[in-house]
């Protein structure tokens, strides 16, 4: 089978934080895992290095869009690649091929009538003398009375226009616009409704996208789909391809979102490969995002394929909650976050994962708090399975001079193993990652109870064969242990592999052949409770109110 997974594309304009990775983990536990099974994999993504965020940022630091663009593509390719991030591709939205194939995108839509030109009304800044993309334009939101974008509402997430808030103000100036007439090209969701609501319906019948992904894409339906403007008068981004409208930049309603096609395009033609078998109906695809990207994925992308002919809508919608921290609200503004260059530099990966996994916003918003991410790593990590491991292979080298013994495994061991694989596997495909995760750690907690239960430091007194079945029981759990954890805990994974000798990859039970256990060494390092009071005051203290 054909695996497509789409991460979504973050803002190259300020560094990554904790949310964007709890967000967008979930796409590389699906990459490794089906990988492992052997499927035909495309896990894809990039920075998205066009549009108004960046515009912004250029401007409030005195420097050209691509400084900016460049500087944190670069941060984002470190950070991904220090978490373990496994990308087939990852590239960035201002590359040349990124701009043909979206101009080609968009030419087929207006060829098929799905593009149109409408003459509208859109805010402009006087003092700033230029028209204000939606970004550009802050106020309050019509609908629940929160502040706002021009584009959409992150409190209530009703999609706006700029004309539709209240209180409008110039985000560069502060100053209120005004309205002039221009021309702009427009996407026609609305002739696209009944097939959406069928997509949609198909979806919710087999319980392929997150329940949040649902119950606000049928909300939109229901209010009836609105066609959108995909043209903004923009400094930096792909130029609509119509003659005397070059200036014009292609939004990002379609520009981003096209990211996901452009970039598999990319991988066909850097690896010399077809990528059609990403893109047809018998394709499996998971798109990996927060809350704030659904309807982007749910009613846009799904629309812009559907306006193509290409058969490949999205059949897995995974969309996180929101992320906390320490019980409030993320806010870059406020530099309330976790800065993930920051925690990379002090933390270990797998940690950050495991607790990113264990404490997900799959379903419900979800807390990141420093107690509980290092008290979660002392007693899960280092104080059950990195404990398991170690006591294991040590009392091997230390009572058989490393070589593993062998024995035939206990049945009831074999059969929960068996179990797990299967469990594990049911719950990441359908996007439960979290209980995927528990499950593994309640066989971590069994395997501790089975070692103090059989006592292997008395049997290698009283009864030398028990022991040796007892070690290769443990040995056998360890080995498919980190089989098991690979998707979620790569690096603590390979550990375990290198030390026990294990090169197979494949989704199935493995065998620890009888071998020298060579270079045993600590999974996970304890971490001071200490560092918890030190993170809040370095949190609290860079806090701007």
């Amino acid at each position: 089978m054909s695996i497509f997974i789409g991460g979504a594309w973050a803002y190259a304009n300020g560094s990554l934080h904790l949310g964007h990775i709890s967000s967008l983990l979930p796409g590389d536990i699906l990459a490794r895992y089906y990988r492992l099974k052997g499927e035909k994999v495309l896990y894809v993504s990039g920075s998205d290095c066009n549009g108004t965020p960046i515009a912004i940022r250029a401007k409030q630091e005195g420097v050209s869009p691509k400084e900016i663009a460049d500087r944190y593509h670069q941060e984002f390719t470190e950070s991904f690649e220090k978490l373990g991030f496994s990308y087939d591709i990852y590239t960035r939205t201002d590359t040349a091929h990124h701009h043909k194939i979206v101009q080609e995108i968009f030419l087929k839509l207006l060829d098929k009538g799905l593009i149109y030109k409408k003459e509208i009304e859109q805010t402009y800044c006087e003092h700033d003398q230029q028209f204000l993309p939606d970004r550009y334009v802050e106020g309050i939101c019509p609908k629940c009375g929160a502040n706002a974008r021009g584009d959409q509402c992150d409190y209530c997430s009703s999609v706006l226009e700029p004309l539709d808030l209240l209180e409008r103000k110039c985000r560069i100036c502060g100053n209120p616009p005004t309205t002039r007439k221009t021309q702009h090209f427009y996407f026609a969701l609305s002739s696209l409704q009944s097939a959406l609501e069928n997509y949609t319906k198909n979806a919710e019948q087999k319980q392929l996208w997150r329940e949040n992904a649902i119950s606000l894409t049928k909300r939109y339906l229901h209010e009836g789909l609105q066609d959108r403007g995909v043209s903004r008068d923009l400094p930096n981004g792909v130029s609509v391809p119509v003659k005397g409208y070059e200036d014009k930049k292609i939004y990002v309603w379609i520009e981003a979102v096209s990211g996901y096609y452009t970039a598999s395009k990319l991988w066909a033609e850097e690896n010399g490969q077809d990528d059609a078998v990403f893109w047809n109906s018998a394709a499996k695809s998971y798109y990996v995002h927060g809350k704030d990207n659904i309807p982007f994925h749910s009613i846009v992308w799904p629309g812009i394929l559907e306006g193509l002919g290409l058969e490949a809508l999205p059949t897995h919608i995974i969309s996180n909650e929101y992320l906390t921290l320490e019980k409030k609200k993320l806010s870059t503004s406020r530099n309330w976050a976790v800065w993930v260059p920051d925690i990379i530099e002090r933390y270990g990966s797998d940690s950050i994962r495991y607790f990113l996994t264990i404490n997900a916003p799959e379903n419900r918003d979800a807390d990141f708090s420093w107690k509980e991410f290092i008290y979660s790593h002392n007693s899960e990590l280092l104080g059950a399975y990195g404990n398991f491991v170690n006591r294991t292979l040590k009392f091997i080298q230390k009572t058989f001079d490393g070589i593993i013994p062998e024995k035939e495994i206990n049945k009831e061991i074999v059969d929960r193993i068996n179990l797990l694989y299967e469990e594990t596997g049911r719950n990441i495909e359908s996007a439960s990652f979290k209980k995927a995760l528990e499950k593994v750690f309640e066989l971590v907690r069994y395997s501790n109870k089975y070692f103090d239960e059989q006592q292997p430091w008395k049997q290698v007194r009283e009864d030398t064969e028990a022991c040796k079945q007892t070690l290769s029981d443990c040995l056998y759990i360890i080995g498919n242990l980190a089989n098991i954890l690979a998707p979620f805990l790569p690096f603590s994974s390979e550990k375990v592999k290198a030390m026990l000798q294990i090169t197979d990859q494949s989704w199935q039970p493995l065998l620890v052949n009888p071998q020298m256990v060579t270079q045993v060494e600590p999974l996970f390092e304890r971490i001071d409770p200490d560092r918890i009071s030190k993170e809040l005051e370095e949190l609290k203290r860079s806090e701007r109110i």
